[in-house]
């Protein structure tokens, strides 16, 4: 078992060190290195005096990992010694197989392997999460001073009202890291054909339209947290996994976290006043929870685990991002158009994924609206419902010009420059899922059940999102001299903007995956308070995707970022607080 001392904030000075932490006593214990838990740890080390910080990750320090760093090695890392390789539970609603779910396992968590999307998402999405929780400071001008803090913008004239210019997190657009692919012009025009306006900024809360992907890279590098959020002067523990939260009675009818317990048996505790803040992410957060007797009792009794807090509500209300890829032919390959032509050689193309804009969309207003009357029978479904004012953005969309993942629905595409793909991913789906014990060994996976597309309105948005993608490719002036055809897989045809809903639902249901951005499973508003206090624990919180209440048309990082950014600031005053009252 690893224990690494962090000496200083470079990743050279981390000294290894084998001294027993059994007897040590410190102010936090963050269980989780992730996105979150580096940022935690970072920020709250920045106080004077500095707080005894103590961060235990189950992964390695990937720093010197050979496929971290590079956007296009980042496919490599998948089932990689850095990946939990969970898979879900066969989904019901789709074709009735397990589906991948990536976990990380490295310190700097999903950073570490993301495809390093910087997508905020949209203000009524946040608006809606505060409307939840009945606490503005998460809606997204309560949010928006951290979005500032986290980042270092890559434009200095942009508007120092929606973005921060001396953050840790360097972000950069395609155009600025000197990326000019040459399919860069004929896709905005399809894009334009279709109706949707170029924006130029779709990270100020107003994304719907067609914009620049941006990526958090710094010189086309991918940036670790645990390197741009120092963390000097904590201790951190890696390739530990931790069992239990160990709780006490308070002797007022509650509990008090009062440190954790190691898979090997060994305990370390918190100092009077200190805290255990658990940021093990969507899937291990609910298992670290359950596994220390707070959740439903039903869940635990199935594995002879004492209930310590009735909390039902851990492990569900989970939701994750819907994707379906989609493959074409290319009519002109020599031109080299695409990742795997000997042409498209430009080193600037290694800076980033090889993709222009991210289109962002609502979908029509009525179907939706039948389709969620479908969902919420004893309801009066109006104008005035959540997922119909707004307009909220449903879709998230984008033309890669690369070929991966064709295996999913039986396709071998070589990457040869002949062939380009699509995506659409559905932002808001309704469809509820669980994440629950396999055992009360900390070392086996959770057992994950996104319950995907099991909603009416899950399957008009994906529904919608095909037919859009077909208009464009299919019927654009600039999509039909683009591609020459759809590679689809056997026993199937290319299908039209006007194909039959029972068509393309077989599409779907071969072909939709996650997106990799769970979330919902200790949430806000019912695991955790508004300042992610776990309810009926003094000293525990969870601060990382799983509080966030409500989907996000956003790719989760750099709301995650800003989550963290936001909990770190009230621990602290929180912290303050106390001090004044000894």
């Amino acid at each position: 078992m690893s224990r690494i001392l962090l000496t200083a904030g470079r990743p050279d000075d981390l000294m290894s060190v084998m001294a027993s932490f059994t007897e040590e006593h410190y102010d936090y214990i963050i269980v989780g290195g992730g996105t979150a838990g580096c940022v935690l740890a970072s920020r709250l080390l920045e106080h004077r005096p500095s707080p005894s910080v103590l961060v235990i990750e189950a992964g390695s320090d990937v720093t010197h990992h050979p496929h971290v760093y590079k956007p296009m090695d980042s496919a490599k890392l998948h089932f990689s010694d850095i990946d939990y390789k969970y898979f879900s539970v066969p989904q019901r609603h789709l074709d009735n197989k397990p589906r991948y779910a990536c976990g990380v396992k490295a310190l700097s968590g999903g950073v570490a392997i993301n495809s390093g999307g910087w997508v905020r998402g949209d203000e009524l999405d946040y608006a809606e999460w505060a409307r939840q929780v009945g606490d503005e400071r998460w809606g997204y001008k309560g949010l928006l001073p951290y979005f500032r803090r986290s980042e270092h913008h890559f434009d200095p004239n942009a508007d120092p009202e929606q973005h921060g210019f001396e953050g840790p997190m360097h972000t950069s657009s395609v155009s600025s890291s000197g990326r000019r692919y040459p399919l860069r012009e004929t896709v905005l025009k399809a894009w334009k054909h279709l109706g949707l306006k170029e924006i130029p900024d779709a990270n100020n809360g107003a994304p719907q339209g067609v914009a620049e992907l941006l990526e958090n890279r710094r010189d086309g590098l991918r940036q670790l947290t645990s390197n741009a959020y120092p963390l000097k002067g904590a201790h951190v523990m890696t390739e530990t996994m931790v069992s239990r939260i160990i709780l006490s009675d308070n002797g007022r009818d509650s509990k008090v976290a009062t440190g954790v317990e190691l898979s090997d048996g060994r305990h370390i505790t918190i100092k009077p006043g200190g805290e255990v803040l658990v940021c093990g992410g969507a899937y291990r957060s609910p298992q670290i929870l359950m596994l220390s007797g707070i959740g439903a009792n039903s869940e635990l009794q199935k594995h002879g685990i004492r209930q310590q807090v009735n909390l039902p509500a851990v492990g569900q209300n989970f939701h994750d991002h819907q994707m379906i890829f989609r493959y074409w032919k290319l009519r002109h390959p020599e031109r080299g158009l695409a990742v795997g032509s000997p042409k498209f050689a430009d080193p600037t193309f290694e800076k980033g994924n090889p993709v222009d804009w991210l289109a962002t969309m609502t979908v029509p207003h009525d179907g939706l609206k039948a389709a969620i009357a479908q969902d919420e029978p004893d309801s009066t479904v109006d104008d005035n419902h959540v997922l119909l004012r707004g307009p909220r953005s449903h879709l998230e969309m984008n033309v890669l010009y690369a070929v991966f993942g064709a295996e999913q629905i039986g396709l071998d595409i070589p990457i040869d420059g002949t062939a380009i793909m699509s995506y659409c991913l559905a932002c808001l789906p309704t469809s509820r899922g669980s994440i629950s014990l396999n055992s009360k060994n900390p070392l086996d996976h959770p057992v994950i059940d996104p319950n995907y597309t099991a909603t009416k309105a899950d399957r008009f948005v994906m529904q919608e999102g095909w037919r859009i993608m077909s208009r464009l490719m299919l019927e654009t002036p600039e999509g039909k001299d683009l591609v020459a055809d759809e590679i689809v897989p056997e026993g199937h045809r290319c299908l039209p903007s006007n194909a039959s809903a029972e068509d393309i639902d077989a599409r779907i249901n071969i072909g939709a995956v996650s997106c990799y951005h769970p979330a919902g499973s200790c949430s806000m508003g019912q695991v955790v308070d508004s300042s992610c206090k776990v309810y009926g624990v003094e000293g525990l919180r969870v601060v990382d995707a799983s509080v966030i209440p409500v989907p996000l048309a956003a790719h989760y990082q750099a709301a995650v970022f800003a989550l963290a950014e936001q909990a770190a600031t009230m621990i602290l005053a929180d912290m303050g607080g106390r001090k004044k009252e000894a």
